[in-house]
């Protein structure tokens, strides 16, 4: 899989989320947070609880050479894997990682501090705990703010838990720091007007002609049957990271020297 380097993608883990039963908040929000920063995405995958389908699709996340974050799959029950197939991804060993270790046990006392009980770090299920800071060799810890149960990082994919509340900071957490020298930089201008009466098939020679004149520019069609407002329409346009007035400018041309209804038109 090729990418560049701003190229950013999501990658979210779960059966619950295939079968229905949860239904996936992860990629309107991160494209939220990424919008925010001037960020976009540019790829997402889903995947199920599968460790031959999680390892590849982890294996094409290191690959791709952009961010990528990872969503659930991250505990330590037998339904989760992605620690597990993210370290056969890379061909490393997993290993407790010893700052998520002192967090754990951190957020074991303040466990017991709140419930009043005896704070014991032997206890059985309290050691089957520590599973949750065992991560891939070379990870580094992604700070978790709401329990301290710790995310982690290899290279430029970053694996965060399932649970929206924990996740969502995390990731801002993330793009706030380590890549915050990005913001702004996937920035995406679009220029669009709604067009009545036409073919997508018919409109394609003027699509590509735009794209050929004029290099960096994308043009895009988002054809509908039944919008409550304009009925059957294209809406056309344009974008590109520097705004593509020009371009715009001749697709319009184009159009009206097609023949077609044109109506209102949209900057975003």
């Amino acid at each position: 899989m090729s990418s560049s380097t701003t190229d950013i993608g999501l990658v979210i883990v779960g059966d619950e989320i295939l079968s229905g039963k949860r239904r996936d908040q992860h990629l309107p929000k991160v494209i939220e947070l990424l919008a925010a920063r001037g960020l976009q995405l540019a790829w997402a995958r889903y995947v199920g609880d599968d460790r031959p389908r999680i390892t590849a699709a982890l294996r094409d996340a290191f690959a791709s050479g952009g961010p990528v974050f990872s969503c659930g799959g991250i505990g330590a029950t037998p339904d989760d894997h992605t620690r597990q197939c993210a370290a056969a991804a890379l061909g490393v060993e997993l290993a407790l990682h010893p700052q998520a270790r002192d967090l754990i046990l951190e957020r074991m006392r303040d466990v017991a501090a709140e419930q009043g009980t005896p704070y014991e770090p032997e206890r059985e299920d309290n050691q089957h705990r520590l599973n949750m800071g065992v991560f891939p060799v070379g990870a580094q810890i992604i700070p978790n703010p709401f329990n301290k149960i710790a995310g982690f990082s290899v290279a430029e994919v970053h694996f965060v838990p399932g649970f929206p509340v924990m996740a969502w900071p995390m990731i801002e957490g993330v793009l706030d720091t380590r890549y915050r020298h990005l913001h702004g930089g996937g920035r995406s201008v679009e220029r669009s007007v709604i067009v009545f009466g036409a073919m997508e098939a018919s409109l394609t020679p003027l699509m590509e002609a735009i794209e050929a004149q004029f290099p960096g520019v994308k043009v895009f069609s988002l054809p509908s049957v039944d919008h409550p407002q304009w009925g059957r329409h294209i809406e056309l346009g344009v974008k590109g990271a520097v705004d593509p007035v020009a371009a715009f400018a001749e697709l319009r041309s184009g159009l009206q020297r097609f023949g077609a209804k044109l109506g209102p038109e949209m900057v975003r």
